[in-house]
C-alpha cells in the first residue's frame, strides 16, 4: 500500500496528538514538566463541580487521583457532589482555596462556565498546579493564547476536556489518513444539531427584564467573575449559559473541540487563514447576546508540508451537512460528527473522538479494514483522565495539552466571532493574532474584564 503522507508529517502529527513527545515538538524537552514519582498520588481539587466538572472529578478519582477540595459558587446546585465526597474541603472562591490549601493541591479540574475558565486556569498555573480544563479552553482568543504561553512558562501538565481525543477511534482515523486510505484530503464537513433550544435562547429574550431573586446558595458575583455585570436571571444560571454569548460560546464553542478533533489531528491543522459565516435568521441585536438558530462557517486552512489546502465547513442547529458527491445512498450524513473527503474516498464519523468511524465507499473500506488495516502507529491510552494523571506522574505532556487544545479552541472562537459578521470573509494572521481586514472583529478577540478581575 502506497503511503501518500511523508514519514516526517506522520511523525509530527503523531507527536502533537499522542502526547508522547508533544512537548519536544513545541520547543519543550520531554522532561520539562514538573514530574512526580510514578507511585505518588496526585492530590487535586475540583472547581465547578455541579455538572460536567463533577463527572470529571469522578473520572480522576477512578484513575487514582485523590480529591482534597471542592470549589463551587453554588453548593445547592453541586450538593450531590459535595455529599459524595464528604472528606473534601469546600470552598466558593478558588482564590481562597489556593491561599488556604495551596501546598496540599497538585492539580485542578475546571468545569465552570466558559467565561471563567481562563482566570481560574491561569491562577492555578501561576501557583504551579497542573490543569485539566473543560472545553472550550477559554472564552476569548486572547485568553487561549495567554494560557498556551503560561503552560510553557510554568512547566505544568495540561489537558483539554475533549475526551474523545484519547479514544481508539480517533487514532484509527488518523492512521487511515496518514496511510493514504482516502487519498489526499481536501474538504471536511463537520456538524452538531444537538440541544438547539439551549444554544439559541431567542425564546427567553423577553424574560430577561423580569426581576428574579438570587438563590441563597448562589454567589452570583463569583459566578459572573470577569464578565461584565448583568442582573441575575435563572435563564443563564445554570446550564443555559451555553447559549448566551457573554458567558458561553454557543454550539460552535461547545462541540467544535469534539467533532473537529479527528480532522484537526489527522490533517495537522493549526490556524485558518480565512473564516466566513452564514447565519440563519440573523439579527445583530439578538445574536450579540444569544447564539443563532443555525450557522454554516467555512474555514480555509493553508497547505502544509505534503498536505494541500483544506476547506473545513461547520454546520450547526438548523443547518445540516449536505450529502457529498459519491456519498453512498445507504449511509446517513451525521447530525453530530463529520466527513473527511479525499480524492480516493471518505471517512465518516460521529462525535467524541470519531465515534463509529467508517470508510466509504465499500471498495475503500474492504481495502483498508480487517487484515488490510494500517499498522497501529499511535499508542493507545487507557482514557483521557488517565492520560493526564500519567503525564503528571511521568513528566510528559498529555495528548490534548494546551498547545494542541489551544489551537483547536482558537479556531472555534474565530468561528464564534465570524457569526457576528455574516457574509464577510475575515482574514486571519496567526503570527500577529489579528484579523487583517476587519477592525470591528478584532474588538472581540480580547473583550474587557469587569473591574477587579485580571488574567
Amino acid at each position: 500500500m502506497e503511503n501518500e503522507v511523508s514519514g516526517r508529517m506522520k511523525r509530527r502529527e503523531f507527536l502533537i496528538g499522542a502526547g508522547v513527545g508533544a512537548a519536544m515538538l513545541h520547543g519543550m524537552p520531554v522532561r520539562a514538566c514538573r514530574r512526580q514519582s510514578p507511585n505518588e498520588t496526585v492530590h487535586f481539587a475540583g472547581i465547578g463541580v455541579g455538572s460536567m466538572g463533577g463527572a470529571d472529578v469522578d473520572a480522576v478519582v477512578a484513575e487514582g487521583g485523590k480529591l482534597v477540595a471542592l470549589c463551587d459558587v453554588d453548593f445547592g446546585y453541586a450538593a450531590k457532589k459535595a455529599e459524595q465526597y464528604p472528606d473534601a474541603k469546600r470552598f466558593k472562591d478558588y482564590r481562597v482555596m489556593f491561599d488556604q490549601m495551596g501546598k496540599d493541591i497538585d492539580a485542578v479540574v475546571i468545569g465552570t462556565p466558559d467565561h471563567t475558565h481562563a482566570v481560574i486556569a491561569m491562577e492555578a498555573m501561576r501557583r504551579g498546579k497542573h490543569v485539566y480544563c473543560e472545553k472550550p479552553l477559554a472564552h476569548s482568543v486572547h485568553e487561549v493564547r495567554s494560557l498556551m504561553a503560561a503552560a510553557h512558562k510554568h512547566r505544568v501538565v495540561t489537558q483539554l476536556g475533549n475526551q474523545g481525543h484519547s479514544s481508539d477511534s480517533i487514532r484509527r482515523t488518523c492512521e487511515w489518513v496518514w496511510a493514504g486510505a482516502i487519498g489526499k484530503v481536501h474538504t471536511v464537513h463537520v456538524a452538531c444539531d444537538a440541544f438547539r433550544d439551549v444554544y439559541c435562547q431567542k425564546g427567553n429574550l423577553s424574560k430577561l427584564d423580569q426581576k428574579y431573586d438570587i438563590p441563597e446558595t448562589l454567589d452570583y458575583d463569583l459566578w459572573l467573575g470577569p464578565a461584565q455585570f448583568r442582573p441575575y436571571t435563572p435563564f443563564w444560571v445554570h446550564w443555559n449559559w451555553r447559549g448566551w454569548m457573554p458567558f458561553g460560546t454557543g454550539t460552535v464553542g461547545d462541540w467544535f473541540c469534539h467533532v473537529v478533533d479527528p480532522a484537526f489531528w489527522a490533517l495537522g491543522l493549526t490556524a485558518p487563514t480565512t473564516v466566513r459565516a452564514e447565519v440563519t435568521d440573523y439579527d445583530p441585536k439578538v445574536h450579540g447576546l444569544t447564539y443563532p438558530p443555525g450557522t454554516k462557517i467555512t474555514f480555509e486552512f493553508p497547505a502544509d508540508r505534503d498536505r494541500g489546502p483544506v476547506t473545513l465547513v461547520w454546520y450547526d442547529g438548523s443547518e445540516r451537512i449536505p450529502k457529498p458527491e459519491g456519498f453512498p445512498e445507504d449511509d446517513e450524513v451525521p447530525g453530530v460528527g463529520g466527513i473527511l473527503i479525499g480524492d480516493k474516498g471518505m471517512i465518516v464519523h460521529g462525535s467524541h473522538g470519531a465515534g463509529g468511524c467508517r470508510l466509504q465507499p465499500a471498495a475503500v473500506r474492504e481495502q483498508w479494514t480487517g487484515a488490510q488495516a494500517p499498522a497501529q502507529t499511535i499508542p493507545r491510552v487507557r482514557g483521557h483522565h488517565w492520560d493526564w494523571l500519567e503525564a503528571i506522574r511521568t513528566g510528559r505532556q498529555a495528548g490534548s495539552n494546551f498547545d494542541y487544545g489551544g489551537k483547536l479552541t482558537q479556531t472555534a472562537l474565530l468561528g464564534a466571532i465570524a457569526i457576528r459578521f455574516p457574509g464577510e470573509t475575515l482574514k486571519w494572521d496567526e503570527r500577529s493574532g489579528r484579523f487583517t481586514n476587519n477592525r470591528a472583529a478584532n474588538a472581540f478577540l480580547n473583550p474587557p474584564y469587569r473591574k477587579g478581575w485580571r488574567l
